[in-house]
């Protein structure tokens, strides 16, 4: 029987190279995201590159019932899922009390309950292969406070201590489970959270998605706990561990305060 992964935010960005380094391995693709035209694009072209099957599921992932939408989709269709990324997730930049608490709301429900929910409804599905592999995408805020992304890079604290926390978990089991924490990348990013402001320098010191997607695949089979692309991103994440977090997150709110 065929293996399927399933890639959540799929239509774009990281997460459509990730369903591209997927398909390489010729896994069949479950491609979840907002955008049917775009889910739709992508699912033919990989089938016709990589002759895999390539189904979508076009769905709003953080309206709070699409998780079970999900579950219901795949134990419908008998997809044999051996794989699992949680890509899906934006941000919401700017000072706190400036933006709708719905907006804040939303986010937080896509980047973490979300992340659990599916997570909690899939494995199960998962654990019946003989081995299965999750992926979650935090980012390099999780590794500190981010003043203007507050809630942003307090979720991805979230993700990656959750994610830390069940790799022990299912260490004994048949799951491998694997944190993202990649710096800037080079997509819709910038768009979805309204930093049009830092474009120029954020797109100077950003990575094409591609190399980010590669290094990620690579690390989930390989059984990585944490993987952070790029030299000088690990060593901006490792230098949180012995810097004074007053300094961290005094510096982390310079690089965006002032352009807002």
């Amino acid at each position: 029987m065929s293996s399927y992964a399933l890639i959540t935010g799929a239509s774009k960005g990281l997460g459509e190279a990730m369903a591209v380094e997927l398909a390489k391995r010729h896994y069949n693709l479950l491609l979840v995201a907002r955008s049917g035209d775009a889910l739709r694009a992508l699912a033919d072209r990989l089938s016709v590159t990589y002759n895999v099957q390539a189904s979508w599921l076009a769905l709003d992932l953080s309206a709070p019932e699409a998780p079970a939408k999900v579950e219901a989709w795949c134990r419908q269709e008998a997809f044999p899922i051996t794989v699992l990324v949680n890509n899906a997730g934006y941000a919401v930049w700017g000072p706190f009390l400036q933006k709708p608490l719905a907006d804040h709301l939303n986010m937080l429900q896509l980047n973490m309950q979300t992340v659990v929910e599916l997570t909690y409804r899939l494995l199960p599905i998962m654990q019946q292969q003989p081995k299965c592999y999750l992926l979650n995408v935090a980012s390099t805020a999780a590794y500190q406070a981010v003043p203007t992304l507050s809630g942003y890079a307090a979720s991805k604290s979230f993700v990656l201590t959750f994610t830390r926390g069940l790799r022990q978990e299912l260490k004994a089991k048949n799951v491998s489970v694997t944190c993202l924490c990649p710096g800037p990348v080079n997509t819709n990013f910038l768009d979805r959270a309204g930093m049009d402001a830092i474009r120029a320098t954020a797109e100077k010191f950003g990575t094409p998605p591609e190399p980010v997607a590669k290094a990620a695949i690579k690390a989930l089979f390989r059984g990585k706990a944490e993987v952070i692309p790029g030299a000088v991103n690990w060593l901006s994440a490792s230098a949180t561990r012995i810097v004074p977090k007053a300094l961290v997150e005094k510096i982390a709110g310079s690089l965006y305060n002032k352009f807002y």
